[in-house]
């Protein structure tokens, strides 16, 4: 399974003062992502960077009960990934996996508990 960027993931209702906090620390928005997942969710997701290279991804997302920090864990291949790491533990409660025009993703959990998104970026 191949890994082509592993960082950080905030999803919030809000994402304003979550942006606002990284700006303060140096980082610059890289791209600003509107979406109609599958089931009608509304996502708005923007990626950060900072000038030594370290991203940040932050979503607001109306539906979650509270703010999250996730481990984003960008792959070329979200099946090969997927049934691997389920293979190794992780669970994937929801059963859902989210479809867009640009990814696919879904949010799994490892063996010991931290949540995942696992993403494929779709390049047309």
């Amino acid at each position: 399974m191949k890994i082509t960027s592993f960082n950080p993931l905030i999803v919030t209702k809000d994402a304003t003062p979550v942006i606002e906090l990284f700006e303060a620390l140096g980082f610059e928005r890289r791209h600003t992502l509107e979406a109609e997942a599958s089931g009608g969710i509304d996502t708005t997701n923007f990626r950060m960077k900072n000038e030594d290279g370290f991203y940040v991804d932050i979503s607001q997302v109306e539906v979650v009960p509270q703010d999250m920090t996730i481990i984003r864990m960008n792959v070329p291949d979200f099946d090969e990934a997927y049934d691997f790491l389920i293979s190794k533990g992780f669970t994937h409660r929801s059963g859902r996996v989210v479809e867009t025009e640009t990814n696919k993703s879904a949010m799994l959990t490892s063996p010991s508990g931290f949540a995942f998104d696992l993403c494929q970026h779709i390049r047309k």
